[in-house]
């Protein structure tokens, strides 16, 4: 029996299908908990186009669909529950390179990708800002 969407899942199938509203969906992001894998202490990210991801997923079966392929195979993976607004708010800044989030990256026709720009992370770690020039020459 097939889990049932989580709000935020289907926000994102909205925005997918060329409907609803781009700010609501970034509001169910914020309010939303997120399973994001663990590895080695901290969170599993990917690199592409020059911005670090954040891998976060919506349920357990999203999940688990990224674990088939990026796993340990045979233990169950880690991850940590944690609101989308701490991970945009508090982790990505914390980071100090361009950081997003990636949700659902294992479902093809479900995954959303949030950037690092105005308005979905504070503007000293967003790429579209002065202030995120500036601030990258602080360690």
């Amino acid at each position: 029996m097939e889990q049932p969407r989580t709000a935020f899942a289907e926000r994102i199938a909205e925005r997918r299908a060329g409907v609803g509203d781009p700010r609501a969906l970034v509001g169910e992001m914020r309010r939303s908990i997120l399973l994001v894998p663990t590895s080695d202490g901290g969170l599993w990210s990917a690199r592409s186009g020059g911005v670090r991801w954040i891998c976060g997923f919506t349920d357990e079966t999203a999940l688990a669909r990224f674990a088939v392929h990026h796993g340990p195979g045979d233990r169950p993976m880690e991850y940590a529950a944690l609101l989308g607004a701490r991970i945009v708010d508090e982790v990505v800044p914390s980071l100090g390179e361009p950081t997003g989030l990636a949700v659902d990256i294992a479902s093809g026709d479900g995954s959303m990708f949030f950037p690092p720009v105005t308005g979905i992370v504070p503007d000293g770690a967003a790429v579209d800002t002065e202030t995120a020039e500036e601030g990258r020459g602080r360690g």
